[in-house]
C-alpha cells in the first residue's frame, strides 16, 4: 500500500506540473530509450546466434520478442514479461529449448550486472542512497516491507527451498541433457574478444544512450542535468527492478529519487520528474511490446492462427465427429 500511495502521489504531483514539461527533451529521452532496446536486442541477437549457430535468427524475430517481454514487465510484477520473452523467441528458432534460451539471458545481463555494481559503489561512496540501515525507514521501499515482515520471508524464503529442492530432483533425472542445453546458452563466452565484439560493444552502445535518455528526462522537468544527477536516476532504475514486487519499481523509484535528490531539486518537482519518466517509458513500453506481440501471435487475425493450428475447424464435445469415408458406395441391386 504504501508503494502504491507514494506512486499515486507522484501521479499527483507530474499532472499539476505537466504544462511546465519540455516537449522536445521528452520525445528525445524517448527516443534514445528505444534506441537503447533496438542496441541491447542486437546484443542478444548476436548470443542467440553464437548458441545455435547453423540457425537462421532474424533481427526482427528477436526484437519482438524483446520488447513483448519489456512492455509485459512495465504493467506485471516479478518479471513475468521474461517468460513472453523465451516463448516468443522460441517460436522463432527452430530446434531451440527453454534452458538454452534461459541462459542466454543470463548471458545477457553479465555486462549489465558490472556496470550497475560500479555505479551503485560509486552513489553510495558519495552517499547519493541510502546505507543499509537506513533502507526500512525509507517510505515505499520494496526491501522495506520484508524487514516489518520477516515471517512473511521466512515462509517465501521456504516456499523457494521447496521449490529448489523439486528442480534439483528433476535435473537429477535429466541432469546430462540439461547440462548440455544450459551450457549451449553460454556459447558466446567461449570467445572473449567476439563476445566483446558482438555483445560488450552493443551493450556499451546501449548504457551510453541510457544515460542520454536520462539526461534529457532530466532536461525535460527542468531539473539539473548534471553527471551525479544523472547517475543518481541510473542507480535507482537499476536498484528498482532488483526486488520487482511492483510493475516497473512503482513507488519504489519515487521514494529512492527524493533521497537521492535531496540537495538538487525540491520534492515536489523530483516526484514529477520520476512519476512523469516512469508514465511516459512504461507507455512506450506497452505500445512496442504488445504491439510485437499481436504481429507476431497474429492476434489481429487470430481466427485464421488458431484453424492454422489445428487440423481444421474447431468442434466443441457436442459436435458428431464425422464418420470415415470408406470410399464410393456401391448402388444398391435390384432383384
Amino acid at each position: 500500500m504504501d508503494d502504491v500511495r507514494a506512486f499515486l502521489d507522484a501521479a499527483q504531483a507530474f499532472f499539476s506540473s505537466i504544462a511546465a514539461v519540455s516537449w522536445g527533451a521528452l520525445v528525445l529521452a524517448l527516443g534514445f530509450h528505444v534506441l537503447r532496446l533496438g542496441l541491447r536486442v542486437r546484443a542478444w541477437q548476436n548470443i542467440l546466434r553464437a548458441s545455435y549457430p547453423t540457425r537462421r535468427i532474424r533481427y526482427w524475430s528477436v526484437f519482438g520478442s524483446y520488447v513483448a517481454g519489456v512492455g509485459v514487465n512495465s504493467i506485471a510484477p516479478a518479471r513475468g514479461g521474461d517468460v513472453v520473452k523465451l516463448y516468443l523467441v522460441k517460436r522463432r528458432v527452430d530446434g531451440s529449448t527453454y534452458p538454452t534460451l534461459g541462459s542466454t539471458l543470463v548471458v545477457e545481463t553479465l555486462f549489465d550486472l558490472v556496470v550497475a555494481t560500479l555505479l551503485v559503489i560509486w552513489a553510495l561512496s558519495f552517499g547519493i542512497l541510502p546505507g543499509l540501515p537506513d533502507l526500512p525507514s525509507i517510505p515505499a521501499f520494496d526491501w522495506a516491507f520484508f524487514a516489518s515482515h520477516p515471517a512473511l520471508m521466512a515462509f517465501l524464503f521456504g516456499v523457494l527451498v521447496f521449490g529448489g529442492l523439486l528442480f534439483a530432483g528433476w535435473a537429477a533425472r535429466n541432469v546430462v541433457r540439461l547440462r548440455e542445453k544450459l551450457a549451449l546458452g553460454f556459447a558466446a563466452l567461449h570467445d572473449r574478444r567476439a563476445f566483446l565484439r558482438d555483445v560488450v560493444s552493443w551493450q556499451a552502445l546501449s548504457w551510453v544512450a541510457r544515460i542520454l535518455s536520462g539526461w534529457f528526462f532530466l532536461r525535460a522537468f527542468h531539473i539539473d542535468a548534471g553527471v551525479q544527477t544523472t547517475v543518481a536516476v541510473l542507480v535507482v532504475q537499476s536498484l528498482s527492478t532488483v526486488l520487482p514486487f511492483t510493475p516497473g519499481g512503482a513507488g519504489t523509484q519515487q521514494a529512492v529519487l527524493v533521497y537521492a535528490l535531496h540537495g538538487t531539486a525540491p520534492a515536489s518537482a523530483v516526484l514529477s520528474f520520476s512519476v512523469g519518466m516512469q508514465i511516459a517509458t512504461v507507455a512506450v513500453n506497452v505500445a512496442l511490446g504488445f504491439g510485437a506481440i499481436a504481429v507476431m501471435l497474429r492476434t489481429l487475425h487470430w481466427r485464421r492462427h488458431v484453424e492454422a493450428s489445428g487440423d481444421g475447424p474447431l468442434r466443441t464435445s457436442e459436435t458428431p465427429a464425422p464418420k470415415p469415408d470408406d470410399g464410393p458406395r456401391r448402388p444398391a441391386l435390384r432383384g
